[in-house]
C-alpha cells in the first residue's frame, strides 16, 4: 500500500510540475555563462574557450540579441547537455523546449537545437 501511495505522489508531482513549464522557442548565441558574465567574454575568437568551458560543466546560457539570458538544462534529469549544444557554443542557433523561471533567472530545456 505505501508503495502504490508513493508511485500516485510521484506521478502527481510530475504532473503538476510539468503543468508550470510552457514551450518555448528562443534564438540566441550560446555562451558559457562564467566568461560571458564575468568578463563579457563572446564571440568567434572566445569559441575554443567557450567549448572547453561547457565541456566542464560550467552552465551554457542561450543570450538573445535583447540581452535576455536562458540557461539551458538538459532535456531529462542526471544527463549532460546535448553534443548539439555543445558543438555549436558562441554560433547563433535556435532552441526550442519547456521554459522555467525561478528566482529571477529563466531556464530552457533542450529539446531541439537548429
Amino acid at each position: 500500500m505505501k508503495l502504490i501511495s508513493a508511485v500516485c505522489l510521484g506521478a502527481s508531482l510530475a504532473l503538476a510540475a510539468s503543468a508550470f513549464a510552457a514551450e518555448k522557442t528562443v534564438s540566441g548565441t550560446l555562451e558559457d555563462s562564467f566568461c560571458y558574465v564575468t568578463m563579457g567574454a563572446h564571440g568567434a575568437s572566445h569559441k575554443k574557450c567557450a567549448t572547453a568551458c561547457a565541456h566542464k560543466g560550467i552552465p551554457v546560457a542561450l543570450v538573445e540579441k535583447s540581452g535576455d539570458m536562458y540557461v539551458l538544462l538538459p532535456p531529462k534529469n542526471d544527463e549532460p547537455l546535448p553534443d548539439t549544444v555543445l558543438s555549436k557554443m558562441e554560433d547563433e542557433v535556435t532552441i526550442s523546449g519547456d521554459e522555467f523561471s525561478k528566482g529571477g533567472v529563466n531556464y530552457l530545456t533542450v529539446k531541439s537545437v537548429k
